[in-house]
């Protein structure tokens, strides 16, 4: 049995990513006639066509695109072994791609990240900030943070804490509107919806077997929640979201939590990696050090939340 062609493999994936023969070579260091001989040496030995090429673009084929994210999956291997014999585990070096979402990352991200570096000056970590869902193994990256109830997933996935989650509003608000004091009021309200998602959901509370669902009939929804902080400032509207989003409001008492008693469903902190469990140690680092450093920052001001026995 023929050994893999690891350099064709890896070849082929930086072409797929870079959109150019050019754009891989530079990535890789080789000259762009090492880049093509590599490739099509790969596709003689497979037999099939990996990338379409034209005098004005490459464009990945069907038959490449089946095989694009297992060539990642194996080039990502075989750089983390390298990079492990290479003694990396001891002087930690070389960049890191991390996802997280808008607002955790502006609100929460910067100081680990700080003294991590600090820690590790010779790593390099690009952030990329979005409220999108990544592809990790598309988009080259490493880690991802995201607060969701985790569905089943093929990537690894670390759970780092709960997401304290709580119903706001300024007080101006209650003085011009009233306060609610059980869920269903709420559609008498002003709701303002706030999720990663295309359409508005439900919110469910419970409380002691009693159960409420409200559905936000705006006059907003948005799903990021630093637009809908300004929004409660304004004395316009109640909103259910994340307490960091609001910390510092919540703490100058420019917002306030209604509906304390009752409950929300629980969200978590999720750290995700792609399948392959042997990465780069500067990533190991960082996913560890990132776990433990941000147990704390999701939750928030949350004695309230471990009053009503919530995790």
């Amino acid at each position: 049995m023929a050994l893999p062609d690891y350099e064709g493999w890896a070849c082929f994936v930086a072409v797929a990513d870079g959109g150019s023969f050019t754009a891989a070579a530079a990535a890789l260091g080789l000259s762009k006639a090492s880049v093509s001989k590599a490739v099509t040496r790969l596709e003689a030995s497979l037999g099939i066509t990996l990338l379409h090429r034209s005098s004005r673009v490459v464009a990945v084929s069907t038959a490449g695109a089946g095989l694009l994210d297992e060539a990642r999956a194996m080039v990502a291997a075989a750089t983390a072994a390298t990079e492990a014999a290479r003694g990396d585990r001891v002087d930690l070096a070389g960049p890191i791609r991390l996802a997280a979402p808008m607002s955790f990352g502006i609100k929460v991200l910067g100081p680990p990240l700080a003294a991590f570096l600090e820690q590790h000056p010779a790593v390099q970590i690009e952030v990329a900030l979005s409220d999108a869902r990544s592809d990790l193994l598309a988009e080259g990256i490493d880690l991802a943070l995201r607060i969701s109830s985790m569905e089943d997933s093929s990537l690894l996935a670390r759970t780092i804490a709960p997401v304290a989650t709580s119903v706001l509003t300024s007080p101006a608000y209650l003085d011009r509107y009233g306060t609610p004091r059980h869920p269903l009021d709420l559609s008498d309200h002003r709701l303002v919806g706030y999720g990663h998602r295309d359409k508005v959901f439900p919110i469910r509370f419970h409380r002691a077997g009693e159960e409420a669902t409200v559905v936000p009939t705006g006059p907003l929804f948005a799903n990021n929640g630093d637009i809908v902080v300004p929004l409660l400032l304004a004395g316009s509207g109640i909103a259910v979201l994340p307490d960091f989003i609001a910390e510092a409001e919540l703490a100058s008492g420019a917002l306030v939590r209604i509906l304390a008693d009752w409950s929300l469903p629980s969200s978590f902190l999720h750290l995700l990696s792609p399948p392959s469990r042997l990465r780069p140690a500067r990533v190991r680092a960082l996913s560890d050090y990132l776990v433990q450093g941000l147990k704390q920052s999701c939750t928030g001001a949350h004695a309230h939340h471990l009053a009503l026995g919530r995790p």
